[in-house]
């Protein structure tokens, strides 16, 4: 580690590790970590998203506890000759942590644009002397960390969610300097994974630059990228939104969705993440088996129409199945039901008069279906011996 006295930027060697003044550091804009195609990037929003997102508040009791570890170097650049401050490409969330508590304006202008209240514990003066300057380590460009990054984010100790991973993928492969394949190498995917999850960033690109969804406008708190890049590689997803037949097997390009289908590709996402803007809930609760079952309904003119009506995801499912396989399932159900409630009657000790209500509108219920039953039967019978 270079040890001689920093005085300026330009004093920090490339490819060598040396201790600098945290104010010589700012957080990146264009951190994979940050959820949306066009996050908001104040320092505000930036820390706001870290928090909520990447358990920044283990860090910041751990370091109220501890002081700052300066162990492993952050990694930073200058990405313009011109910048005051470096860009820390690899270790936001240390600098965000760090920052909180030498910095009380900070916390204070987060409660009040996020409305996001972070409880930053006091420390000692021995502690506060640990954050002044940390170590980093300086590369020339973006594309020079990228492989390590990759790696340590991707399939290392320290993995990032789906989404991070796959902007991360997109935007190095956007930068035109290596393929899907030698980025899928450098970061151990053996599996097109990461061609899925970027054929996925485009999409996603292509609605947000559209105007037709905003990541920001989802209705939950967590993204699930892993929904979108899963329903996707689908076959009634990629027929209702008109993506060509196994597209994200290829190298992905812009605007894979066509202009007239866009509607349609909006209706998709909404479904999978809900909209805070029309007030809609998601339909999709788990990827298993609810991205199944929206892909069969997609499939299905009646089951769209159940969607589009507000109904969910089960009974939009169940209109796209034949009538007498419905029937006949929710058949059994009742008397597997009917059956469990028979071994447990004696949990009933007769004081609750809504039970016995309800159970005379279940003897009314199978009362009905069985004369109605029977009735077809009869006339089916009957057909049967040419009466």
């Amino acid at each position: 580690m270079t040890s001689t006295a920093i005085s300026k930027l330009t004093d920090v060697l490339l490819g060598d590790t040396t201790k600098v003044s945290v104010d010589w550091l700012r957080l990146d804009g264009k951190n994979p970590r940050l959820v949306g195609i066009s996050a908001r990037t104040t320092e505000e929003s930036i820390v706001a998203q870290l928090y909520r997102g990447e358990e920044l508040g283990e860090l910041i009791q751990s370091i109220a506890a501890n002081g700052y570890l300066n162990i492993e170097p952050l990694i930073v650049c200058l990405e313009e000759p011109t910048d005051q401050k470096f860009t820390v490409l690899e270790g936001n969330r240390r600098l965000a942590a760090i920052r909180l508590f030498r910095e009380p304006a900070l916390v204070e202008a987060i409660a009040k644009s996020e409305r996001l209240k972070i409880d930053v514990p006091g420390i000692t003066p021995a502690v506060l002397a640990t954050l002044a300057e940390v170590s980093v380590y300086r590369v020339d460009s973006r594309d020079a960390a990228r492989s390590f990054i990759g790696f340590k984010h991707i399939n290392g100790a320290a993995k990032w969610e789906s989404y991070a991973k796959a902007k991360f993928a997109a935007e190095w492969y956007q930068s035109g300097n290596v393929s899907l394949e030698e980025i899928s190498e450098k970061i151990g995917d053996r599996h097109d994974t990461i061609k899925r999850m970027v054929a996925a960033i485009y999409v996603l690109e292509q609605a947000e630059r559209k105007g037709v969804f905003s990541v920001s406008d989802r209705k939950i708190t967590k993204f699930n990228f892993s929904h979108l890049y899963t329903a996707l590689s689908r076959t009634p997803y990629m027929n209702y939104v008109g993506l060509e037949t196994a597209w994200s097997r290829y190298d992905p390009k812009p605007d894979p969705v066509p202009s007239d289908k866009l509607d349609r590709l909006r209706e998709v996402l909404v479904w999978i993440y809900g909209s805070k803007e029309d007030n809609k809930e998601p339909v999709i609760r788990s990827q298993n088996p609810d991205i199944k079952y929206l892909g069969e309904t997609l499939a299905n003119i009646e089951g769209v129409h159940v969607l589009r009506a507000g109904g969910t995801l089960a009974e939009a499912h169940a209109s796209t199945r034949p009538a007498d396989e419905t029937f006949s399932a929710a058949l059994i159900r009742a008397r597997s039901t009917l059956r469990e409630a028979i071994s447990s009657l004696r949990g009933y000790d007769g004081s609750d008069q809504s039970l016995l209500n309800i159970a005379e509108d279940v003897f009314e219920s199978a009362q009905t279906i069985f004369d109605r039953m029977k009735k077809k039967n009869k006339v089916a019978i009957g057909d049967e011996r040419g009466n």
